[in-house]
């Protein structure tokens, strides 16, 4: 799996040891892993806005993922520009 933020031809973008991540589903970055290690609780909580170039704005939009209902997966909300 890759996770969000590493290039797709980067020989280390996948999971490193020692590090928490959670799954994003659906959206533009469905499958990818995002690393929540340095995030609060209430900032997990909360979720992000990730900066992705296959969304429905074009370069520089983000999708809205939060957590589900399923724990170490969050769920695409929909694009933001």
């Amino acid at each position: 799996m890759r996770v969000y933020g590493h290039d797709h031809t980067d020989p280390e973008q996948g999971p490193l040891p020692g590090r928490e991540y959670v799954e994003l589903l659906g959206g533009p970055l469905d499958g990818q892993l995002y690393d929540v290690t340095d995030l609060s609780p209430a900032e997990q909580r909360d979720g992000a806005l990730l900066i992705t170039e296959q969304g429905a704005h074009g370069p520089g939009g983000r999708a809205d993922y939060e957590p589900g209902n399923q724990a170490g997966r969050w769920e695409w909300r929909g694009d933001m520009p």
